[in-house]
């Protein structure tokens, strides 16, 4: 029995790495928080919850033969990261993180880049007194002292307690084109975009849409990596895995 990769998901890149994986003959299974009722599944063996923390992922590693673990979670998902790292040093597991690249402001940008939800709270209300809130369904809380701020709140599920008391609630799931991000802006009348600067296509479209409306736009900067190898997409985590020949097969 060959070691087996475990891909730490959740994103569309851990998806498409889990199918790319199994088409090259490697034994994958995917892991999933849990956190979203219906997700979206990857091809292959999928688990869905938490591993009690670094000591519970570390146990798992050894008792399912893990020979490498891809961290292809989502940018803010720090603790998984966290853990990642410590469980793969515990138990000498390779490790490799499959984080994409965060957005860049072109030269028609109007971005305000904060380190925080904090942060991005304090400066929210001297940018805009309408503002469409993308940050996910967690930690919204650090806006409900906000009163004079109408919020429209977009989470893929309700969001959780507590709220800004002025929102409105809107769930969907990307992806979100520039055209329909159009039509949203203007017909709430947003002013300001709050968002974590999460990277990748699907909801790229709403940072489009502000450069086209000249609306200000308040991102969260992505965490720093962690000390391990990094690619940035799923056809550098296939070299990165092809140069390991004994993974590859």
């Amino acid at each position: 029995m060959s070691p087996r990769v475990l891909v730490l998901g959740g994103t569309g890149e851990g998806r498409r790495l889990a199918e790319k994986l199994a088409q090259l003959g490697i034994s994958v299974v995917s892991s999933l928080a849990g956190r979203v009722r219906e997700p979206k599944l990857p091809v292959g063996e999928v688990r869905i919850g938490g591993f009690g923390g670094r000591e519970g992922l570390a146990e798992y590693l050894r008792a399912e033969r893990i020979g490498t673990v891809v961290d292809a979670t989502h940018p803010f998902a720090t603790r998984m990261t966290e853990n990642a790292v410590s469980a793969t040093e515990t138990t000498g597991t390779e490790l490799l993180v499959l984080r994409r690249r965060a957005w860049s402001p072109g030269p028609a940008d109007e971005w305000h880049q904060v380190d925080s939800l904090a942060e991005a709270a304090e400066k929210v209300g001297e940018l805009g007194r309408r503002v469409l809130l993308t940050t996910g369904r967690q930690e919204l809380g650090c806006f409900a002292a906000a009163r004079d701020i109408w919020f429209l709140v977009r989470t893929v599920e309700e969001p959780e307690q507590p709220l800004p008391p002025n929102m409105t609630t809107l769930t969907a799931r990307g992806p979100f084109d520039t055209a329909a991000e159009l039509e949203l802006l203007r017909t709430h009348r947003i002013e300001v975009i709050v968002s974590k600067n999460s990277g990748g296509s699907m909801t790229e479209g709403k940072l489009d849409a502000a450069r086209r409306l000249g609306l200000p736009v308040v991102l969260v900067r992505q965490p720093d990596l962690p000390p391990a190898p990094v690619v940035h997409t799923v056809a550098e985590a296939l070299t990165w895995f092809r140069e390991r020949g004994s993974h590859a097969g």
